[in-house]
């Protein structure tokens, strides 16, 4: 299989939650359930499988703390289980746009491994499944469900920014916009509790 059950997936992440536990887990769940509450809407996307790889888009930061390298070491471990559409999205899923200077704040890792994930991210073929999980990454932080600009601020605050960054959240705004077409429906009334916040 390509990716694990929801069961084997859940006690995945209570395992890497273990060994680094943070607001990244949290986070993951609300990927999680955005993917599935918008893949049910969509015309052709499983909402089990867009779960199960909502839940380990950042599996990688088992081995934390760390920043970027977690899309490496996330890419591995699955990897080594065998789940090959899981690894590729734990790379895919920071990537909205295909290139390595789009990564924000400093490289954790070493050059060869900047290397070896640069060749990952370039061999990967990206399907509607990565771009789900591109947008889901932007919708959900620890306390609950967000809009992208909140997220991409969020991250700027962690990350800083470079060149490149208005081009990835202009990617990132675009990609929301795509879904709501291809959904028939903004997004966000998707994602439980957020409307109500925002128009609090």
């Amino acid at each position: 299989m390509s990716l694990p059950d929801i069961k084997t997936a859940e006690q995945l992440l209570l395992d890497a939650a273990a060994l680094n536990p943070g607001a990244w887990v949290k986070h993951s769940r609300h990927v999680a359930l955005a993917a599935r509450n918008i893949a049910e809407v969509h015309p052709n996307l499983d909402p089990t499988r867009a779960y199960t790889l909502g839940l380990l888009h950042d599996i990688g930061r088992r081995t934390g703390p760390n920043r970027d390298r977690h899309l490496l070491d996330g890419y591995d471990f699955l990897t080594g289980l065998g789940y090959a559409d899981a690894a590729r999205i734990a790379v895919t899923h920071s990537f909205v746009i295909p290139s390595m200077d789009t990564l924000q704040g400093d490289w954790d890792g070493t050059p060869r491994e900047w290397q070896r994930l640069s060749e990952v991210m370039l061999g990967a073929q990206q399907t509607g499944e990565d771009r789900l999980i591109q947008l889901c990454d932007m919708l959900g932080l620890a306390s609950g469900f967000c809009t992208i600009e909140e997220r991409l601020v969020d991250i700027a605050l962690r990350y800083t920014f470079n060149a490149r960054t208005p081009d990835k959240w202009r990617a990132k705004l675009q990609l929301k916009a795509n879904f709501d077409h291809e959904c028939g429906v903004n997004i966000y009334r998707l994602l439980p509790g957020l409307a109500e916040r925002l128009l609090a």
